[in-house]
């Protein structure tokens, strides 16, 4: 999806300086565009937009970046002094993340040659800290990146940023299926939906469980038997479950079912979606082994009808696109507490993802004591020591909170053969007393999107561009100021109501 998403990089002016000096303005912004287009660490086209030096090109090119579909967003550069009365019109139009890039065209001053011809042209200094004014007066949200634009760590700050404003537009138009309702009694799975089509922008839908059985009901023999074939040679599959095996119509069941879900999903546009084990009447098993294979497709789940991880888990799939390691539906399941130090082993019943997993999966069959029904599939695995983070998603009555915790994936201490779930062991940062603390003190849920892929910054970027809170828990977290922060938030996102 990032190939098709493009941001526009603008740079203001002003027409104080005559024609010569603008149209050296142009060229130098024409290279920095086209380097940041060219650099590996952002995904996304960038785009060179023609210089603005009036207030009717500045509204005109805000007002193009919203009609656009495939712009993100917008990088602005001040390469000289451009007055940001000028900015006002377009700024309260602009709908669009954007970013600004507080660099030069050169990187070093040209000592022995440095007159007022170059200062006149080389003005971000001060042209970007005007232009950062009127952005603080319109209490405008933007992302600021300093540094030389050739630098790799500054290109790097916009890829990320890049991806944070392509999980806004996945937000914008993701559509969620939910077969069946929340699990019941569960509160934090519960939610606004209709809040969260306005400040999110998803849609969430929900179907009767008898509407995926029907879909279900439509698939063949035929692809049945591609499918299967398909995962006996793409899977480390247990001989029981292989053709002529004992318990190979399981296999095909679990096929069956993930050929109908897909078909169902596809029909209706729906990149994430949500089931519960309390409402599967019809279905001859609990969906495991065709969720996590949706999931690695990259589809978004969340089990027990929690839509926010669903949504959450698609937007950080897309937002992770063409990185290393990959993005999963997880839970905290059960801790480790232990003299060589505390761990939380994540799991779930069945629906963990592929794209996690340190090695080729093992589909296995064993019984399940939750859900009333008959064994099912699933794939077994662990995941690959490294840093991780988790993100979950709440619905706080008065707004959305998004909260992150840094984990350190481990090795397991010993190897669990009675636990044939996919399962990851981690160390939260700073430590596991402390992460568990700051995340129960905060509300966190206890389903989640774990990534290998995506950074913290990024995440950040993201919860700011929806204008949600956003707490991390990190090497730095202290709970005392932590429960300052928790506070502070709770009053600034009751007044900032009112602004």
């Amino acid at each position: 999806m990032l190939e098709n998403y493009e941001v526009w990089f603008v740079t203001g002016s002003q027409h104080l300086y005559g024609p010569e000096a603008l149209e050296q303005v142009a060229k130098n912004s024409q290279v920095i565009a086209s380097a940041l287009d060219a650099s590996s660490h952002i995904p996304v086209k960038v785009v060179f937009k023609p210089i603005v030096t009036t207030a009717t090109e500045i509204k005109e090119v805000c007002s193009q970046a919203n009609e656009s579909p495939n712009c993100i967003g917008i990088i602005t550069w001040m390469h000289t002094f451009s007055p940001a009365k000028m900015w006002i019109s377009g700024l309260t139009t602009l709908q669009k993340p954007m970013l600004h890039l507080h660099t030069q065209f050169n990187a070093e001053l040209p000592w022995s040659e440095i007159d007022m011809d170059f200062m006149n042209l080389n003005q971000a200094a001060h042209g970007d800290r005007e232009f950062g004014f009127i952005n603080s007066r319109l209490r405008y949200s933007r992302k600021v990146v300093v540094g030389h634009w050739q630098k790799a760590d500054v290109q790097e700050r916009i890829g990320w940023w890049a991806r944070a404003a392509a999980g806004r537009q996945e937000f914008r138009t993701l559509k969620v299926a939910r077969f069946g309702d929340n699990m019941r009694n569960v509160a934090v799975t519960e939610g606004d939906k209709v809040e969260a089509q306005i400040k999110l922008g998803l849609t969430v839908d929900g179907y009767g469980i008898s509407d995926l059985v029907n879909s279900i009901s439509k698939v063949s023999d035929s692809e049945i038997d591609k499918l299967v074939e398909e995962i006996e040679a793409n899977y480390d599959v247990v001989d029981e479950l292989k053709k002529g095996g004992d318990r190979h119509e399981s296999l095909r069941e679990s096929a069956k079912i993930e050929l109908g879900l897909r078909s169902f999903l596809d029909a209706g546009g729906y990149k994430a979606f949500t089931d519960t084990f309390e409402d599967l009447t019809g279905m001859d098993q609990l969906p495991g082994f065709a969720v996590q294979r949706l999931m690695a497709d990259g589809y978004g789940f969340g089990g027990e009808g929690d839509w926010k991880t669903a949504a959450l888990v698609r937007v950080m799939k897309v937002m992770a696109e063409g990185l290393e390691g990959g993005t999963s539906f997880m839970e905290d399941y059960t801790y480790h507490f232990s003299a060589d130090g505390d761990k939380a082993l994540g799991a779930h019943m069945l629906e963990i993802c592929e794209s996690i997993a340190e090695k080729t999966p093992r589909v296995e069959i064993h019984p399940l004591g939750i859900g009333g029904k008959p064994d099912p599939v699933r794939s077994v695995f662990t995941v690959e020591p490294g840093p991780a983070v988790i993100v979950s998603i709440m619905d706080m009555g008065s707004r959305f909170r998004m909260i992150l915790n840094e984990i350190d994936v481990v090795p397991l201490d010993a190897p669990m053969p009675k636990l044939p779930v996919a399962s990851a062991l981690w160390t939260p940062k700073p430590s596991l007393e402390v992460a568990s603390t700051a995340w129960i003190l905060a509300g966190g849920a206890h389903h989640n999107s774990f990534s290998q892929s995506l950074t913290t910054e990024c995440i950040e970027d993201l919860a700011e561009m929806l204008e949600i809170e956003f707490l991390v828990i990190d090497e730095e977290t202290k709970i005392r100021e932590f429960k300052k922060e928790l506070r502070w938030n709770d009053l600034y996102f009751h007044i900032n109501k009112g602004l």
